[in-house]
């Protein structure tokens, strides 16, 4: 019998599907803002970026007492600003670590030169708000928390709310890397103590890479003076030139905020982070229970897991083999991440972007078909 290619999945603009926690599938829409020029000083620019910048403190139930200070970049430089402006010089951060982005947060601290200490729990173990009140009680040095809202290394949730009782209760400040849960995970400040959230907008917004953002408190901001260790992640000068001219200190990424300012209209008519979350937490469900159907098995109890990304055990089938497996699944037109875990050989499955329930059925259909490939025994066995 001729041998034909396997069906591809494609998004609406023909591309692959993007089964990844970012950069992420976006909607045509999203991509057709981007084919015009824009004028970084002219008026409708302007105009645009302001409504971005007024209404993300919104997602947060900010308005008034938020700002919103952009930087361009991915959201690492984002993540890094906030740590090197909010900090000042006789600052000292603990930094609550269970995966990759808290480890990076540790090392942008070291390099400013930011005294720091860590809790570090394993990856899919979230801290323990006990242990971290105890860690602050003995040593009242320490100003600032940080944490990671999901970590993306495992896919994990941790507990923000609880998280910020204890440090609001200590006295201390919390700062949040929200890259991977802003806008499908609530976070509410008017109930959740923080001083600042940092994400980007190409994760749950479904915008594409190239900005990141700070939400800051406007009394936190204001104090920010001469913290910062750069000039271009300045985070105060770049909210003072916003409030002098309402523009960027240096050239922005026009055709990103304008794809990021599409993105939210898009985002608020679907009904904002409940309906954002609502449609991710449906392909996580759908993804978890058709995968554990097969015979995989996820890292993390479904307490802990957060919508985003989930980790999977590699199966103990001499037949599988990792790279054949993304590979068969990307000739399908599905591209996956591989695992970063120390805690288990595993590889990753996002269910956030431009994606819905069908899609997870689609790549459920395609990672049956890859397995049949492989001559991968079904159901098969995880090496958990």
């Amino acid at each position: 019998m001729p041998s034909f290619p396997p069906r591809r999945a494609e998004s609406e603009t023909g591309d692959p599907l993007l089964l990844t926690p970012g950069p992420l599938t976006t909607s045509k829409t999203v991509k057709q803002a981007m084919v015009h020029d824009w004028g970084s000083r002219d008026a409708a620019f302007l105009k645009i970026n302001k409504d971005v910048l007024t209404r993300l403190p919104e997602i947060i139930h900010g308005e008034g007492r938020y700002v919103t200070v952009p930087m361009q970049g991915s959201g690492t430089f984002a993540v890094e600003a906030m740590l090197t402006s909010l900090v000042p010089v006789d600052g000292k951060v603990l930094v609550l670590i269970n995966g990759a982005y808290g480890h990076r947060a540790k090392r942008i601290l070291d390099i400013a030169r930011r005294d720091a200490i860590t809790y570090e729990t394993p990856e899919d173990t979230p801290p323990d708000p006990q242990r971290l009140d105890e860690i602050m009680k003995a040593d009242p040095a320490i100003t600032h928390v940080f944490v990671v809202h999901c970590e993306t290394t495992s896919g994990i949730r941790n507990p923000i709310e609880a998280v910020a009782d204890v440090v609001a209760r200590n006295g201390k400040r919390l700062l949040i890397d929200a890259m991977s849960a802003f806008g499908a995970l609530p976070l509410d400040s008017r109930t959740t103590a923080f001083d600042a959230v940092a994400a980007s907008s190409n994760k749950c917004i479904e915008g594409v890479p190239g900005l990141g953002f700070v939400l800051v408190k406007q009394d936190v901001i204001a104090g920010a003076k001469g913290n910062a260790t750069t000039l271009v992640l300045d985070l105060y000068d770049q909210w003072q030139g916003f409030q002098r001219t309402g523009q960027f200190r240096f050239t922005p990424p026009i055709h990103v905020i304008v794809a990021f300012h599409q993105a939210l209209e898009e985002f608020w008519a679907e009904g904002g982070v409940a309906g954002r979350g609502g449609r991710y937490a449906d392909n996580c469900r759908i993804l978890i229970e058709g995968m554990q159907e097969l015979g995989f098995s996820t890292l993390l109890p479904d307490h802990l897991q957060a919508p985003i990304i989930i980790t999977f055990h590699m199966p103990a089938d001499p037949a599988f083999d990792f790279q054949r497996f993304y590979d068969g699944l990307s000739d399908r037109g599905f591209l996956i991440y591989p695992g970063k875990l120390t805690v288990a050989d595993s590889f990753r499955i996002g269910c956030i972007g431009r994606l819905y329930p069908k899609d997870m059925h689609s790549a459920l259909a395609a990672v049956r078909e890859v397995l049949t490939e492989l001559g991968v025994s079904m159901p098969l066995r995880s090496a958990a």
